[in-house]
């Protein structure tokens, strides 16, 4: 049963004795103490918060609904910035504890989309030769503090909080040392780092805004790691018998235990303890609705009414033949055949116009006649085009039309239908996207949230915002605001801006459903512009 202790912890333990809690060793080289800060006895106020991070695997399906564990929350502020930090839950505990299977339960119970799993074994450092020797001799200590490449974890989960982008070292434990290949993580609402040095460094702990301790019985700890090192990372029962006496059941009375009173919640059990699970979820719940980490629609769709449209924005010059080709594709009766043909040439012209603000520089050559021509050649690397899946995907064969071998990305990003907030399920973009100037490509931007989060994205990978271009073929006077507010610098360009959305944020008078028209699959009838595959927020 839960107690609350006088220090103002919360034990989710089937009795109060602490009797087994052993504390810090004395003042030398490898204590404690060196690592961690006082703990007053007094309550004092903890600030609440968390976020998530988790390499894999990509998602986590559970009985009520599939949580997406690589994505980005859509919540920013006008900086284009995520507008608060992650709330971080830090679980600690001894080897084979049970603080992963701890951590997957929260995540269930929690149903919040975007959670990130960070694991501290993806932080240990890379061996030397010399130490490369000792561990194939099951002879180098992997549970010190000194094994750990505290820096980088700090930097990591710092940026991390802060809604950014990170790349996280994979680490291979059947040869001790790292991948060549990192994964990239993005921010989220909640962050769980488990590990089982959570709580042993001073700066750690202040990223960490719940800290929850896994208390498992040492033998069970035992039999675990035995039949986990054996059967996943071809160790032999010896070896693996020496490790633990000689370097984790140490570890663990040194400088593991004597941290369990730093923890806010005490877990007995492991994942199998749902009360404290429950307290736990309830607790971080709590946290969210005070923090307030909603995309707010209504108040991004009043914030810019009655303003001039930005100065970013381009609208293609409405002469006859533009506004001919509107009036096929708006109308209902249009069959799919003609919305093709039409929308197809409202692309290409947009994609012509889009090139026009590109860099460009003088380039002189000679004509077969032998004369020079003063003209203008393209002034950069690359272009790479981005489609926002899967509306935006219509818009590739223009482009390659005009765009010699360009290169090609894609973003999906879907609209949940409960919150009616955009989230980002997949991505793919060329590695060294960040030299190149972007076409972003949708056909429709109705709140502009669906956009915002694909500019986020394009920045996290370090493409520069004024090296950006977002084309679509029809936006709302509330989508363009959003995103020239939230950045500035990205040229907005299009073949018409509609004045309003209507209570479902659907653009008025509008297009319809694109991708559905497009591709000929039926809709229910709710959907529109902004819906589950038309992501165009």
């Amino acid at each position: 049963m839960s107690a609350v202790c006088g220090d103002g912890r919360v034990s989710a333990m089937d009795c109060g004795d602490k009797s087994s809690m052993r504390c810090p060793s004395g003042g030398g080289e490898g204590s404690l103490d060196r690592l961690l800060p006082s703990v007053s006895t007094s309550l004092s106020p903890r600030k609440r918060t968390t976020s998530q991070c988790k390499s894999e695997p990509p998602l986590l399906r559970t009985s009520k609904r599939t949580i997406y564990t690589a994505g980005r929350p859509p919540w920013y502020n006008e900086h284009g910035t995520q507008s608060k930090d992650a709330f971080v839950i830090g679980l600690c505990g001894g080897s084979a504890s049970g603080k992963t299977t701890v951590a997957r339960k929260i995540i269930e119970a929690l149903d919040v989309p975007w959670v990130v799993l960070l694991s501290m074994d993806s932080f240990y450092k890379v061996l030397t030769a010399e130490q490369q020797l000792l561990a194939a001799n099951n002879d180098y200590n992997f549970d010190h503090p000194d094994a750990f490449d505290f820096i980088l974890l700090v930097h990591t989960l710092r940026k991390l909080k802060q809604g950014k982008s990170v790349k996280i070292p994979v680490y291979d434990f059947t040869t001790h040392g790292r991948q060549k290949v990192w994964k990239t993580v993005y921010g989220a609402s909640v962050i769980i780092f488990e590990g089982i040095m959570s709580f042993a460094d001073k700066e750690l702990l202040k990223l960490l805004d719940m800290k929850i301790f896994v208390d498992t019985d040492s033998d069970i700890r035992l039999v675990r790691r035995l039949r986990r090192d054996i059967t996943e990372r071809g160790r032999d029962i010896d070896g693996v018998i020496k490790q633990y006496n000689k370097f984790v059941k140490p570890a663990f009375e040194q400088y593991i235990e004597p941290t369990m009173r730093l923890a806010d919640i005490v877990v007995p059990r492991g994942g199998g303890n749902m009360v404290a699970i429950d307290l736990i979820v309830q607790h971080v719940h709590s946290q969210l609705e005070e923090r307030k980490l909603r995309w707010d629609m209504a108040a991004l769709a009043s914030a810019h009414q009655a303003q001039p449209l930005p100065q970013t924005l381009s609208v293609l010059e409405s002469t006859p033949q533009v506004r001919g080709m509107h009036t096929i594709i708006r109308n209902k009766e249009t069959s799919r055949d003609e919305f093709i043909f039409y929308s197809k040439r409202l692309m290409r012209l947009l994609i012509e116009r889009a090139l026009s603000f590109l860099p460009s520089q003088v380039h002189i050559v000679q004509t077969p006649q032998g004369e020079d021509y003063e003209g203008r050649t393209f002034h950069g690397k690359r272009i790479t085009g981005v489609s926002i899946l899967r509306a935006g995907e219509t818009m590739e064969p223009a482009l390659r039309a005009v765009c010699k071998d360009v290169r090609i990305g894609k973003i999906l990003i879907q609209t949940n239908q409960d919150t009616g907030e955009p989230e980002l399920h997949y991505l793919r973009l060329p590695k060294d996207i960040s030299e190149d100037h972007v076409i972003l490509m949708d056909c429709t931007v109705s709140t502009g949230a669906a956009a915002m989060m694909a500019i986020r994205v394009l920045l996290d990978h370090d493409v520069p915002e004024d090296k950006i271009l977002l084309v679509s073929l029809l936006m709302a006077e509330m989508g363009v605001h959003s995103v020239a507010y939230a950045f500035p610098q990205v040229k907005i360009i299009t073949t018409a801006v509609d004045k309003k959305v209507n209570d479902l944020f659907h653009i008025i008078p509008g297009i319809g459903n694109f991708g559905d028209r497009y591709f000929g699959t039926d809709a229910p009838p709710d959907w529109s512009d902004d819906d589950m595959d038309e992501p165009s927020c």
